[in-house]
């Protein structure tokens, strides 16, 4: 992370009030609508311009299911007799991975269909299946889950954002020592007013375990750096990008499992500075997260009294009319906020909710951001374009950034996410720039901002004048302002020399 003077020469135009005289900014603009006609020349623009943070990427989603099949292939793993999952030995020889793209293009290409939401998408298998229920069963045709696939996602992560000049990542993985804790936990009966004593029975033993977690960390990250050489004298673009975890609970399972794996989470987060905060996951209309919604937001309160330091995400509101009854769309994403949640992703379901306008004023007003996945909510829920509530939540000034959720089974990266924004949902250049400053302004990175009071673009007092010293100080003992500072120098040499020499795309 750039510290030093190069980063202060771009504070001078930092001020909303001078943004658009800026003779860079104002160029960049009028070719990127220019381009808006034209999706491949608009990628291009796209793929080169700074992107800030993804700050909802889930790292188990975000390999291709090629990245898989690679990785399965090494290890000598097998495919299931239909052709659609990865599995473990012993198979025939013809059904095994490490030469079926060689032999059989065909069931090759079938397998990543099955694997990712690829062929749904061009109408294979449409009348079988949803996006919903082609996504969520993706995750399960995998494979076995080893040190080998858990690396290699940690690489390509990493990789991608850099090639996707994303300047940062939270990515939500659990170790496995917290799965299988979670899975082996006794099934008891549990409710709100027993939380407190579950929760005493559960801490006498969960140090061990986190103790595992760390170190099951520690290996895979010294793995992924040795993988990208990133302590060589060529190391690999991707070990530029600062990367941070998301510990996740479950909510599709038995209440005391759930509980478990969230007090897990907290209590990872709070030990290893590596875990900025948690989430929870699986689907929000599975028959278990709907009957219990109301009993995990309590768990969450509850562990976020008891582990004020940690920070909160949660899915809620990925949801869509019709997808579920009318009732489980009126209050989701008002209880999450209830529960201490400092983002929601996704929040899809905004507009159903009873309150709305109550929860969206309450999310302005206290800075709580939307993580919006428009690849997502269209294959998932079918929720696209008009339809979306993007410009709700902006119109409504509710911090919004762009994410990829689960960018290798969507078949998307954050390039085809910030095209989707301009053409389908209107936004513009300055929109997406200030979606990128946003996202680092919302990441739960530590140290104060660079921008006064959650007012993105507008900086603080200490930065006012440019490289003063109090400013310089600011940026040395604060990794977010240093972060936001870097996305401003970044935008400078994009606005003033990469956006130069792309205006021969433009029509005359």
């Amino acid at each position: 992370m750039k510290t030093g003077l190069a980063l202060f020469t771009s504070l001078a135009a930092l001020s909303p009030a001078t943004a658009q005289a800026q003779s860079g900014e104002a160029a960049a603009s009028a070719l990127f609508d220019k381009l808006l006609d034209s999706p491949p020349a608009l990628r291009v623009f796209l793929k080169a311009m700074p992107k800030g943070g993804d700050l909802h990427n889930h790292l188990g989603g975000t390999p291709y299911a090629e990245d898989y099949l690679r990785w399965a292939a090494k290890t000598d793993l097998c495919v299931d007799e239909g052709g659609t999952a990865i599995v473990a030995p012993p198979c025939p020889d013809d059904r095994r991975l490490k030469h079926l793209g060689e032999r059989s293009p065909f069931a090759f290409g079938k397998l990543i269909d099955a694997m990712s939401t690829r062929g749904l998408q061009r109408g294979v298998g449409a009348n079988d299946a949803s996006g919903h229920t082609q996504f969520f069963s993706s995750f399960d045709r995998f494979g076995p889950d080893t040190a080998e696939t858990e690396v290699g996602s940690m690489v390509v992560a990493r990789q991608v954002a850099a090639g996707d000049r994303v300047a940062y990542v939270e990515l939500t993985h659990n170790p496995a020592a917290l799965i299988a804790a979670t899975l082996g936990a006794t099934d008891t009966p549990l409710d709100a007013t027993t939380l407190a004593a579950f929760y005493d029975r559960t801490m006498r033993d969960t140090k061990p375990i986190i103790d595992r977690a760390i170190a099951e960390l520690d290996s895979h990250e010294a793995a992924a750096r040795k993988a990208m050489a990133c302590d060589g004298a060529k190391p690999d673009p991707g070990c530029r990008v600062p990367t941070r975890y998301l510990a996740w609970g479950w909510r599709d399972l038995p209440p005391a499992q759930v509980f478990t794996s969230l007090i897990l989470a907290f209590a990872l987060a709070d030990r290893d500075p590596r875990y900025v905060g948690i989430n929870i996951v699986q689907p929000e209309d599975w028959v278990i997260a709907l009957r219990d919604y109301d009993l995990h937001m309590a768990m969450i309160r509850f562990l976020g009294e008891r582990y004020p330091r940690v920070h909160r995400t949660l899915h809620a509101g990925e949801l869509a009319f019709g997808l579920v009854p009318p009732a489980a769309l009126r209050d989701h994403i008002a209880k999450a906020l209830d529960a201490g949640a400092e983002r929601i992703g996704h929040g899809t379901a905004i507009a159903y909710e009873d309150d709305a306008t109550g929860t969206l004023q309450r999310m302005a007003r206290n800075h709580v951001g939307v993580e919006i996945n428009l690849s997502s909510n269209d294959i998932i829920l079918g929720v696209k374009g008009d339809a979306h509530p993007l410009r709700l939540y902006r119109q409504m000034g509710v911090p919004v950034m762009l994410s990829t959720d689960d960018q290798g089974i969507l078949r998307t990266d954050m390039t085809n996410e910030y095209l989707r924004a301009a053409r389908e949902q209107g936004l513009s250049y300055a929109d997406l720039k200030q979606m990128a400053r946003t996202s680092l302004e919302q990441a739960f990175v530590a140290g104060d901002s660079l921008w006064a009071n959650g007012q993105v673009g507008t900086q603080v007092t200490a930065c006012a004048t440019v490289a003063a010293p109090a400013c310089r100080a600011l940026v040395r003992r604060s990794a977010k302002a240093a972060l936001q500072l870097q996305l401003e120098e970044e935008y400078k040499i994009f606005e003033d020399v990469t956006v130069p020499a792309m205006t021969k795309m433009a029509k005359p």
